[in-house]
């Protein structure tokens, strides 16, 4: 499944390049993640909590940064992703890109995903408006990370250290969902 999202933030691209490039700074900012070890300049083990409704899933991540395009301002990032009670298996690939705009910087992330096991069956209808949802949550972060004193930065930080979820998170993506099928059938 492939899923696209873009954000600005308020910084030119040479700030914004140098925080996408610290992926210890970065990853804390995804809802729910938390880097558990650094291994070298390339590779990190994070630690994911999801919770759809009643179900809460744990997912032992490898991220590795495998391409760098410094000119043009884009990198490639894989993530494998195991749930620790062996319910299922995520592996993305995320491209993300910058580019000047407004006089701060557009952000373009085109996530490959795919589910396996039980996990695919959770929420496979729920995961491009889950997936918003997250965005928009990591947009925040970065953001607060970029232009926040850092009082304020490290507390936008400590907010998405609660695990990706809940039921407003889910019942919000379905309500979506249902609205985007009416709509479909009134054309």
């Amino acid at each position: 499944m492939k899923l696209e999202n873009t954000f600005d933030v308020p910084v030119g691209p040479e700030k914004a390049w140098d925080l996408l490039m610290d992926v210890p700074r970065v990853v804390p900012c995804m809802p729910g993640a938390e880097l558990t070890e650094v291994i070298d300049d390339s590779h990190w083990k994070a630690k994911m909590t999801v919770k759809l409704g009643p179900i809460g899933l744990v997912f032992g991540t490898d991220v590795v940064r495998e391409e760098v395009d410094e000119a043009g301002r884009r990198v490639k990032l894989s993530a494998d992703a195991r749930e620790l009670r062996g319910r299922g298996a995520c592996r993305a690939t995320i491209d993300s890109s910058l580019a000047p705009a407004n006089g701060g910087t557009r952000v373009d992330i085109v996530t490959d995903l795919a589910l396996t096991g039980s996990v695919a069956q959770y929420g496979r209808g729920l995961i491009p408006d889950i997936s918003s949802q997250m965005v928009t949550k990591f947009a925040d972060c970065l953001r607060a990370q970029l232009i926040a004193a850092p009082e304020e930065a490290q507390q936008a930080v400590a907010r998405q250290s609660r695990p990706v979820g809940g039921l407003r998170l889910t019942f919000g993506a379905l309500g979506r969902a249902i609205k985007r099928l009416f709509t479909r059938r009134e054309q």
